[in-house]
């Protein structure tokens, strides 16, 4: 009786699992328990597209440096009406080469809305009022780089541009060497009676700072944070490697030469891939939102990139309400200000989307230390060593080992592959995806969402009537945010009467229905262009005075959110 009554609730929940649509199935089969290369992605991409061309379209918007298509993609629903009719979120990955599970989340973010339209209902409604833009590789040169040559998880930051980082005249001439051909790029130590480095007491794989006050009999040795040698001769070890700039100092807001921003290039959008990027966003005006992946720290990040600029207020509200929501889906996770809680970025891509196009734009930094173990503070190095050998079995760290250097002699590799560090344990990939993924869905259902409420017609004389509707925008982010309007980016929104026999006496803005005045345009009262737009969870009166009989249609648009009418009649009650 035991086990038919274990049976029979076991099928209960199974049965109540699928009726609430947890495990509906893709139909495109993909792993979120690894990393793909820049081949594997497109592979992926396609798959999508042929599995769901009804919701899906793939294109290249360009070549990357190398000649590498960088693909976007577009996810709508054209039943519903247009892709460029609706508001947009654009989301994108992998600007930095080392950065790489960005791409998996935007992955898993179109696998997983298109596996849900038609099943889950929150999912369903969004696409059926909203278009999503991915860019899942921004530096696919970069991303190629990272998978195929040996690196360590810090590099390479770039592309594959050539740069000439140390100044003398020599382009990439000094990259990271792999001395044993084990295919990763770890640390370098050599014995050095004066040297500053010791073994961790506490496991000899760690190496700390010696203490000037420690005494006893112990090795002493010199560490190079990378190993190779020094190919150039100029007395530095992989101080040139291929790439060397930051395609995330390329962008126009606040853009900053090179001897003040680390990392910039000769000017703006200067990269093939910048370029490409910012010509797509710029031909969407009805982009309302904008995420993008990096990694790592775990953070919800937004501008300003410098302390010299402020948001205004009412996009703080905003900003404020998104970000601590995600606090609260993405554990471990902090919402911060660039410049405040991180440090100062000139010409940052979000920091563009933001100032100059008044987007609503986040950065997350993907994977954070703390969910080693799940707790509040970050792992020790002696726990991250345990967490490599008894969750990961040995396999993040390479232990040290002598080999013959050119130069120095005999010397010791050791330390963490590049599949540590930035990026999570395979394991615990997919709920970076998933949780991200919920983060960024909240951000998107924020876009506005307008509605026509109570349109009304009054009599007010011989045939003379008011018509007056109020404008709700029933979501958080406003059809023109403050920045948007500050920096008159893209076109304004408009309110629009129309009749068949209709005359527009007057037309205009009333702030309170019921104790401010009318105020009125001169020109045009028929058209009534709404600078500022509808903001957030807000509603907005308007009004026409008009003469004529019959049916009254008013018409809202704007470029970003859906078109909507209303209709009103003007006839006497008898």
């Amino acid at each position: 009786m035991k086990r038919a009554g274990v049976a029979t609730m076991l099928a209960c929940c199974a049965c109540g699992f699928a009726q609430d649509g947890y495990q509906y199935p893709s139909k495109v089969d993909i792993g979120w328990n690894r990393l793909y290369d820049y081949d594997e992605v497109v592979d992926i991409c396609r798959s999508l597209v042929a599995a769901y061309p009804e919701l899906l379209k793939l294109e290249s918007i360009g070549r990357s440096y190398q000649g590498r298509d960088m693909w976007a993609l577009t996810l709508g629903v054209e039943k519903t009406g247009p892709h460029d009719s609706k508001p947009a979120m654009y989301i994108d990955g992998n600007i930095h080469g080392n950065e790489v599970q960005g791409t998996e989340v935007v992955l898993y973010t179109i696998w997983y809305l298109t596996k849900s339209y038609g099943k889950v209902d929150r999912l369903t409604a969004l696409l059926d009022r909203a278009t999503f833009y991915f860019i899942p590789m921004v530096n696919p040169d970069g991303r190629t780089y990272w998978f195929d040559a040996p690196n360590n998880m810090h590099s390479s930051r770039g592309g594959q541009v050539p740069v000439d980082n140390d100044g003398d005249g020599r382009f990439d001439e000094d990259p990271p060497n792999d001395l044993d051909g084990d295919g990763q790029i770890v640390q370098m130590r050599r014995a050095d009676p004066h040297g500053r480095w010791r073994e961790s007491p506490d496991d000899p794989r760690i190496m700390v700072p010696v203490d000037p006050e420690s005494k006893g009999d112990f090795q002493r040795y010199d560490l190079v944070w990378s190993e190779g040698f020094d190919d150039d001769g100029d007395g530095e070890v992989n101080e040139d490697g291929p790439g060397g700039y930051d395609p995330n100092r390329d962008w126009p807001a606040d853009w900053q030469p090179r001897y003040i921003q680390s990392g910039a290039m000769d000017f703006p959008l200067r990269l093939p891939e910048s370029k490409a990027i910012a010509e797509f966003i710029l031909a969407r005006p009805n982009i309302a939102a904008v995420q993008a992946y990096h990694n790592s720290g775990g953070m919800i990040l937004r501008g300003p990139g410098v302390k010299y600029i402020e948001y205004p207020q009412e996009d703080l509200a905003v900003y404020e309400r998104i970000g601590k929501r995600g606090e609260a889906l993405l554990p471990f996770y902090r919402y911060m200000t660039i410049w405040k809680d991180l440090y100062t970025v000139h010409g940052g891509f979000v920091t563009w989307t933001a100032e100059d196009l008044g987007i609503i734009s986040f950065t997350n930094e993907l994977w954070s230390e703390r969910q080693y173990y799940s707790r509040p503070e970050a792992a020790n190095p002696k726990q991250e060593m345990e967490f490599n050998d008894f969750l990961l079995f040995g396999q993040a760290f390479v232990p040290w080992k002598k080999v013959q250097h050119p130069a120095y002699g005999e010397v010791e590799l050791g330390g963490w592959v590049k599949m540590t560090g930035r990026v999570p344990p395979a394991f615990q990939l997919e709920e970076l995806c998933h949780r991200n993924f919920a983060f960024t869905m909240y951000h998107a259902e924020q876009m506005p969402l307008v509605e026509l409420r109570d349109p009304e017609a009054t009599p007010i004389g011989d045939d003379l009537w008011r018509v007056r509707v109020d404008v709700h925008n029933r979501r958080l982010i406003p059809t023109t945010t403050a920045q948007a309007a500050k920096r008159r980016y893209g076109p304004r929104d408009f309110l629009e009467i129309s009749g068949d026999d209709l005359r527009v006496v007057a037309g205009g803005t009333i702030a309170d229905r019921f104790t401010a005045p009318f105020e009125f345009v001169e020109h045009s009262p028929h058209k009534l262009w709404i600078d500022g737009g509808i903001p957030g969870e807000t509603v907005r009166t308007f009004q026409w005075i008009v003469s004529g009989r019959g049916e009254v249609r008013i018409h809202f648009s704007s470029p970003r959110a859906m078109d909507v009418s209303a209709s009103a009649r003007l006839e006497r009650g008898s």
